[in-house]
């Protein structure tokens, strides 16, 4: 065979960058949730689009192969290469470069059976030949028509083909941006493909690529949320032993800035409440029926949101909400403290005491979340207060014992 590229499942695809990025970097020992051949198989196709980011470690247990990107020196998201491979057979990329070469002026459109005689016309002049009936043919045309590729017209009974238009009108600099910042920004990369090559003015310190794997999950989520429909989630269990199918009311998409993890906030009806389900543990989404509760839980979580400081909903505690109060201190040369307090309070009220003092207090579904948000005050917090009496006394240990750790007194 001349051409093939069968990549018929990309959750297969996306298995596998996971194990090599996200999850740890395994030897094909130790990897053995498929067989040798196929890890082998899947390593190489990789490597066919990420060649200059794949790296190897020999370690006492054989090779580790992983995926490495320096941010500083990639402007752009390579992961991106593997929505761009696409599934083709020699027969499928003969007739490609067949039909567009047919239709490669925009200002003309065939009918069915005239671009059929143009693809009969061309093969003719081979000595052996290969032949697509009309019925491959109409197939293939459907198939761009739904990518865009192409347009119809309809005169009479007959139906007539076209090359769209495929100038782009948009800024690169906001192509840039949604493809590397925004969920689903494979789309912008598409976008960018068609046009010229251009200076790019933007990068990133914290440079989340890895949700791109997620981005057909990320789709299917969209429409459903548009369309108001409940979904099927097939999650990845603890264990990772077997799947979970899990149907929910979607509500909405938040995004970690710490992290880059990206959450759907869903209704889960057997247990009648609202919570977060990581997107990257979802191994798939079924659309289902329009959902007549989807209105009442977006309302519900509306009311919510004032009270959600990450993802969690319920507290660890058991308590509906959970208060937190702090204090700081801060020097006349640490204006930035207090500014970067009330940029960073997200559903919380800070008052300005003083000049050198100010208060923060919230009240939240989980105050645990809070945690290593509040811990990056340590020096300059006076006084702390949780509601959750457990979660008070664990944080106050962690202080004592990182003093005890440096040689602090506890009182000092």
């Amino acid at each position: 065979m001349a051409y093939s590229e069968l990549v018929k499942n990309f959750n297969r695809i996306r298995d596998y960058m996971r194990e090599f990025y996200v999850y740890g970097f395994k030897s094909r020992e130790k990897y053995t949730r498929k067989s040798a051949r196929s890890y082998d198989d899947e390593k190489r196709r990789l490597e066919s689009w990420l060649g200059n980011y794949m790296k190897f470690r020999q370690t006492a247990e054989g090779k580790n192969v992983f995926i490495s990107i320096d941010s500083r020196l990639s402007g752009h998201n390579p992961l991106f290469k593997a929505w761009k491979a696409k599934s083709f057979t020699d027969g499928d990329i003969t007739l490609h470069f067949i039909l567009f070469d047919i239709l490669s002026n925009p200002d003309i459109s065939m009918s069915l059976g005239e671009i059929t005689r143009e693809v009969d016309e061309y093969l003719s002049q081979f000595s052996e030949p290969r032949m697509f009936d009309e019925s491959t043919v109409r197939k293939k045309l459907k198939e761009y028509e739904k990518e865009g590729l192409l347009t119809t017209e309809r005169r009479g009974k007959a139906i007539y083909y076209r090359r769209s238009d495929s100038s782009i009108n948009v800024d690169p600099d906001l192509l840039d941006y949604f493809s590397e910042v925004l969920p689903c920004g494979v789309i912008g990369s598409f976008l960018l493909d068609k046009i010229d090559d251009h200076d790019n003015h933007f990068a990133f310190k914290h440079h989340y690529i890895t949700g791109t794997m997620d981005s057909e999950i990320l789709y299917t989520i969209f429409s459903a949320i548009s369309e108001k429909r409940g979904i099927t989630l097939k999650m990845i269990s603890r264990n990772r032993d077997r799947d979970l199918n899990i149907y929910v009311i979607p509500v909405k998409i938040m995004l970690s800035v710490q992290s880059g993890r990206q959450y759907l906030m869903a209704y889960e009806p057997q247990f009648k409440r609202i919570h977060a389900f990581r997107v990257d543990h979802m191994v798939s989404v079924n659309v289902e029926e329009i959902s007549e509760q989807f209105d009442t839980v977006r309302s519900k979580f509306n009311h919510m949101i004032p009270h959600i400081w990450g993802v969690n909903t319920q507290s660890t505690s058991g308590a509906r909400m959970e208060h937190v109060e702090f204090t700081i201190h801060y020097a006349d040369d640490e204006q930035h403290i207090k500014n970067r307090l009330e940029r960073e309070k997200r559903c919380g009220t800070v008052v300005h005491l003083d000049s050198n003092t100010s208060h923060f207090s919230a009240d939240v579904y989980d105050s645990a979340e809070m945690i290593p948000w509040i811990r990056t005050f340590i020096c300059r917090i006076t006084e702390v207060h949780f509601s959750n009496q457990e979660l008070e006394k664990q944080f106050k240990a962690d202080l004592e014992e990182m003093y005890a750790l440096y040689g602090i007194g506890g009182d000092e």
